[in-house]
């Protein structure tokens, strides 16, 4: 009997469909910078936007919003998961002192829902042009068979430049530096299985008294960009000695990203807000405090380390939103994250 693509799961013209329907929106990141970007076969970046730097040094990452794309297909809402996305990889290449120059997204599902794909994407382009990011290209992935209908994956990579003596590897930082803490959005993309176990039979929909809005609205909230945070610590004249974005693993795993050997860091209880939905989620689940902060950013979404004469400083450039938190220490036979 006869068989064709589509009979087999692929619908060729669907993804056609996609393109179209996200053709503005990802043209609308270009600069001249991009030479070829949507429909090539690879994207072509201008590399004499690097001229202006002495001894400019490439930075790139990979990373995905996991099961945060399950909670945003049981809502049906799928425009801010694009903007988790490519925040969580600025942030990422941000730490180490990167801005960012292109993007790539990916996309699989089991079956292409054209105006799915290009709300996605929308999302994507919207927050690549919140930092001036081109949105060079991607890939949308029709696989049948390997997801389950009505589910799909996002990740993508980003590539920034850095000047190779402003890099921030945290070499920089010493016993006595301070350690600043930037508020989170929300769960931004880590701690999803958890969560939405927790919340299986909640109506997301309806107000809840303990965050005084929508759980659905509160759980897709995007993912915090701390790229303008950067640039007005660097206008106000803050040495920053190293930084950690607190993504998987949460205050356990990634402060310890940032420290050079020997050091370790003290994070003092109280010093920061627990805010609402993450009361709600531990009191749901019965979670103990190591438990949280090994999952979520507990409403930490970055540490700056710098030194603690700047301080005020610092706190005065960042507004709301900022706290002292912690200070750095000698690691000895100790853990590199301990918390008073």
């Amino acid at each position: 009997m006869p068989i064709n693509y589509r009979a087999a799961g692929v619908d060729i013209g669907a993804g056609n469909r996609a393109v179209e329907l996200m053709r503005q929106a990802v043209q609308s990141t270009y600069g001249p910078a991009v030479l070829r970007g949507i429909g090539a076969f690879g994207g072509l970046f201008d590399a004499a936007a690097l001229t202006s730097m002495r001894q400019p040094v490439l930075v790139a990452s990979t990373d995905g919003v996991g099961t945060k794309t399950a909670l945003a297909a049981r809502l049906g809402r799928f425009d801010t998961v694009g903007r988790d996305l490519v925040n969580h990889c600025v942030d990422d290449i941000l730490v180490q002192g990167g801005r960012p120059l292109f993007f790539l997204d990916y996309i699989a599902a089991s079956a292409i829902d054209p105006a799915q794909v290009a709300s996605v994407v929308g999302g994507v382009a919207a927050a690549c042009r919140d930092v001036g990011c081109a949105l060079l290209g991607g890939e949308t992935a029709e696989m049948p068979g390997v997801y389950q209908p009505g589910a799909f994956d996002l990740a993508g990579t980003i590539v920034g430049a850095v000047e190779r003596e402003q890099i921030i590897d945290g070499s920089a930082i010493v016993d006595g530096d301070a350690v600043i803490g930037l508020a989170s959005s929300g769960l931004h993309t880590n701690g999803f299985s958890l969560v939405r176990r927790l919340f299986a039979d909640w109506d997301l929909a309806r107000v809840d008294q303990t965050i005084g809005r929508p759980l659905g609205d509160a759980l897709l909230e995007p993912h915090r960009c701390y790229l303008p945070h950067f640039d007005r610590l660097r206008a106000a004249g803050v040495a920053i000695h190293g930084m950690a974005h607190i993504t998987g693993g949460g205050l356990v795993e990634n402060p310890p990203r940032m420290l050079p050997a020997g050091a370790a860091i003290a994070l003092r209880l109280g010093s920061w807000p627990l805010p609402p939905l993450f009361q709600l989620i531990q009191r749901v689940g019965a979670l103990d405090d190591g438990e949280m902060r090994r999952v979520f950013n507990v409403g930490i979404g970055l540490l700056v380390a710098l030194p603690a004469a700047h301080v005020p400083l610092a706190l005065q450039a960042l507004g709301d939103g900022a706290w002292l938190v912690g200070s750095i220490r000698p690691r000895g036979s100790g853990p590199a994250v301990c918390f008073e």
